[in-house]
């Protein structure tokens, strides 16, 4: 305690060595929020009474409020929720926004500060849905954006998958707003029809929500993942090559290492016409999947199967030492690809061939 403490000081001083820390920092935090209340405007956006919670889309979970200011009733969500939702795995995420924020302009926020998207930001969108609305929830200060900036930035991402300008990494990441896009689609038109006939009025609270989720787990279920990472990493082994991850740029010739041993032997001719339905763009990247244009009722079971099969001769493989000659040789012999010939027998004197 200061030797020159007197009177309320004094006081004061042996009241906070009595509290916890825990206390303390309760105390300090509440007499920061009230300084902060004071400084901000007047016409600082509010949350309307108790209009606020919180939706639940693919996982997770974007506060969302109705907020009263100067530009009359907005709807909100947080920009916390967004880039949850969006992006999923923040890592790295606060350096791109500062990158962002250097290169000229206000700092986009988290969920669109990738390079790759830039090209697809317009000055309206800069100007309208991603211009941030910083509101008032109770005494608590929160950074949010306009409702609409959701569909806004699941489109960015689109169209940068679209023109091929996304890294793979990135790619699972246009995943979630397409899924994001379809569903809100959906649940849109969905609350149109209750306003339209009146039924908003009496249809049950969070109807929309449980609808969202429903939309949302059965689009997941469509993107469900196809080609296990064993898959890959089994192929690096064959080869001998180090596994970089999942989350790094696989070798090119991965691809036609792909197509050999799963399209072109599901059926004669899948390959030509999966690869006619989605066409490379001018810089050489397809847009979708060729998988995406499998049906649900025979193509997902045969491609299920089949890359079942395969895994089982990469297991195999492995076990016994062999290269990737001969689990290719293999794999020729019981499932060959659709309309070639089966090679003659060869004589393999080195097994890790």
């Amino acid at each position: 305690m200061d030797a020159d403490a007197s009177g309320k000081a004094k006081g004061g001083h042996a009241r906070a060595a009595k509290l916890s820390p825990e206390k303390r920092s309760e105390i300090a935090r509440k007499a920061a929020a009230q300084r902060w209340a004071g400084a901000l405007a007047d016409d600082t956006p509010r949350v309307l009474e108790s209009f606020k919670s919180k939706l639940n889309i693919a996982g997770a979970e974007i506060p969302c409020a109705v907020v009263m200011g100067p530009a009359g009733v907005q709807r909100v969500l947080s920009e916390t929720g967004i880039t949850n939702a969006v992006l999923g795995d923040r890592s790295g995420a606060s350096k791109r926004k500062k990158k962002a924020s250097a290169e000229g302009g206000a700092p986009l926020p988290i969920f669109v500060a990738p390079n790759q998207l830039l090209a697809f930001i317009t000055t309206d969108l800069r100007e309208g849905p991603l211009k941030p609305i910083d509101y008032l929830d109770g005494e608590r200060l929160v950074r949010g954006y306009d409702a609409s900036v959701l569909a806004a930035v699941c489109n960015v991402w689109l169209k940068a998958r679209e023109a091929g300008a996304l890294q793979d990494q990135q790619l699972d990441k246009a995943m979630k707003a397409e899924i994001l896009t379809r569903a809100l689609a959906e649940t849109g038109i969905v609350a149109l029809v209750d306003e339209a006939t009146g039924y908003q009025a009496v249809r049950p609270q969070n109807a929309l929500q449980s609808y969202l989720e429903l939309v949302i787990r059965r689009e997941l279920a469509a993107w469900a993942k196809k080609f296990p990472d064993e898959f890959y990493i089994n192929i690096y082994r064959l080869k001998g090559w180090v596994w970089p991850g999942m989350s790094k740029n696989r070798y090119s010739v991965v691809a036609n290492y792909t197509t050999n041993l799963i399209y072109d032997r599901l059926g004669p001719g899948i390959t030509e016409e999966l690869i006619q339905k989605t066409p490379k763009n001018d810089k050489g990247y397809r847009p979708n999947k060729l998988h995406q244009w499998l049906s649900d009722d025979i193509g997902d079971p045969m491609l299920a199967t089949h890359m079942h099969s395969i895994l089982m001769f990469q297991r195999l493989a492995i076990a016994n030492g062999y290269g990737w000659k001969r689990f290719l040789h293999m794999v020729d012999q019981v499932l060959p690809r659709r309309g070639s010939t089966l090679e003659l027998p060869l004589e393999f004197n080195d097994p890790s061939a």
